[in-house]
Order: C-alpha cells, then structure tokens, then sequence
C-alpha cells in the first residue's frame, strides 16, 4: 500500500492463510519444549520432574521412589532389618538362648552393660543383643511367608471375582465381606488356636486374615481395568476372555496389590509380636522372637525397662521402614495420591 492510498481496513473474506496468526497446539508446544508448561497446569496435571514419554509404568514409578525421601528412608530400614535377619548367624556375637550367664541373674537385679553384652542379659541369662539379632530373623521369615500366603489366596478369589463375574462375583464377595466383618487380630488368634502352636499356625494365621483385603483389592483393580478402551479394542478384535483376563487385565491390576503386600508386611511383624506375647507363639525356647522378649521382661519392667524397650523400638522401627516403602510405591504407581 503506497502512502498516497487512503488506509483502508481489510474485511473478514479477505484475509489470506498466510495473513492469520499460528497459535500453537499447547500439548504439543509442550511436549516438544517450544513453551513451558503453565504452573498451574502442571500442578493439576501431577508434573513432579518426571518426563514420562516413552517411559513404563514401572520405570517412572521407580524414578519418583529416588527422588522421595519417604521412599529413601523405608528402603533403607527394610534394607537393613533385611540384611540383619540373613547375615544373623554371622552378626550376633554369641548363639540365641544362650544360657551360660545364669549364674549373673538375681530376683532383683540384672548385670550391667558390658563390653561384652552391650545391652545387657535377659531375665534367662541370654545376651540381648543376640536375642534381638535372631529375632529379626524369626519375624522376617514369618512376616514374608505369611503375606505370600495371603496374596496367593486374595488373588486366586479376587481373580475369580474379577474375571466371572456374575453369581462368580457374588459369592466370593460374600465369602470376603463375612471374613473382613471378623476383626483381623481376632481372626488371627482363632485360627492360631485351632492349629496349635507351631510356627506354621501363625503364618496361615495371619494370612487368614489378609486374603480378604487382597482379594477386594484385585478384583476392584480389575473391574476397573475392564472398563478401560484397550480391553473394549480387544473384545472387538475377537479375543477370547481368558486372553485378555491373563494378558492384559491381571497384569495390569497388579501394581495396588503389591502395593498393598508391601503394606502388609508391616502389619504382619506386628501380629507376629502379637501373636507371641498372647502365648500363640513358637514353643521352642531356642527361638528368638520379640513378642516373646516382651512376654518375658514384664516381669521386671520396673527394675528393667530396657527389656521391653529394645524388642519395641525394633517392632515399631521395622513396622515404619514397610510402611514408608509401600506409601511411597502407592504414590508412585498412582497419580491420584501423590501430594
């Protein structure tokens, strides 16, 4: 337009392609690096450092656990409650229930700490130490087992609920709900008392009591799983159910029950303690446990309270390590609970 043209204004049908503005696609601006994301929108839509094109399920649950302290610190608590009950034998300075320093023990008092027994001798004449050194051992093995046995349980009936359905459904869900109406600790003590006392009782125990949380929580994972567009595509694509049940819906429903079995494992050591200060326990006295440590300090409590103090701090410090680990695991997998 020359300068001695007037000005005249361009009307709608006659702007070109070339004259209008490119406004990007901010999905795509954002994901190629041409803008930043929006602090707001990326608050909303859970942006925590982790860049997850291209990235597993897994793998960028396991970049967030490095970069949760929560998550560092229970790993480094399962870690070292784990190490301790492997290496034990190799660890604890004497053999567990060790009884050559009777002779030490009065009615009323204890030794003092020594170089030699660092926090002191039991009311039995066994070194603490040791007794706790062996009991991590004896709490791992059935807290492990045990949690095993109720996920393979919870997930045979939650699987069978969430795979049917139908009057499959129902009748499991009505097994479960009659199973989680029973306090878990109840539940526990029954089936420990029908059995026995044997170290195998505790453990199906215990896992008595958590098939029902197992079982609920599949079947809910799978049921939310179904209604999810792959599984809609492979219907369509004629897939038979027991193809897609095993090879698509189950392994993807996985991730909140092992959530839940790292949760459970926690819950596991303390009903193990539990269990054993209730006198459902192991019999043999050689076994190291810290329920039974417990049962055996009340006693001299006042004169020796250290005695319970130790076995106590262990419970609750290993009890913490699982449950920051599987906290954090929860966040990781799912974007709805992180913080």
């Amino acid at each position: 337009m020359s300068a001695d043209e007037p000005h005249r204004s361009r009307t709608d049908d006659q702007w070109g392609d070339d004259d209008l503005p490119v406004i990007p696609d901010i999905a795509v601006a954002t994901s190629v690096g041409l803008i930043e994301r929006p602090p707001l929108l990326a608050e909303a839509m859970g942006d925590d450092g982790v860049h997850e094109e291209g990235t597993s399920l897994w793998k960028g649950a396991f970049q967030r656990l490095v970069r949760n302290p929560s998550a560092i610190i229970g790993a480094v608590i399962v870690a070292g409650f784990v190490l301790i009950a492997v290496f034990a034998p190799v660890l604890a300075p004497y053999e567990p229930a060790g009884s050559q320093w009777i002779s030490q023990i009065t009615p009323s008092t204890l030794p003092p700490f020594s170089p030699e027994h660092p926090l002191g001798l039991d009311p039995f004449g066994s070194d603490l130490l040791t007794q706790l050194i062996f009991g991590a051992r004896q709490s791992l093995i059935i807290g492990v087992v045990s949690t095993v046995l109720g996920l393979i349980g919870g997930a045979i009936l939650g699987g069978l609920a969430g795979a049917f359905g139908g009057w499959v459904d129902v009748l499991v869900m009505r097994l479960v709900d009659i199973l989680l109406s029973i306090p878990s600790l109840l539940l526990a003590v029954s089936v420990a008392a029908v059995m026995g006392r044997q170290p195998l009782a505790i453990m199906v125990a215990i896992a008595a009591a958590q098939v029902p949380i197992f079982a609920r929580l599949l079947r809910g994972s799978m049921l939310s799983e179904s209604r999810k567009d792959y599984v809609l595509a492979s219907w369509s694509l004629g897939l038979r159910r027991r193809t897609i049940t095993m090879g698509h819906v189950l392994p993807n429903s996985l991730g909140p029950v092992l959530v839940q079995a790292t949760l459970s494992l926690a819950t596991a050591i303390i009903e193990v303690a539990a269990l054993s200060y209730l006198g459902l326990g192991d019999p043999d006295p050689a076994v190291a446990e810290w329920g039974r440590m417990l049962v055996k300090a009340q006693e001299r409590l006042q004169s020796a309270p250290h005695l319970t103090l130790f076995p106590g701090i262990c419970i609750a410090v290993t009890a913490l390590g699982f449950t920051l680990l599987g906290e954090a695991l929860r966040e990781a997998l799912d974007p709805k609970s992180r913080r």
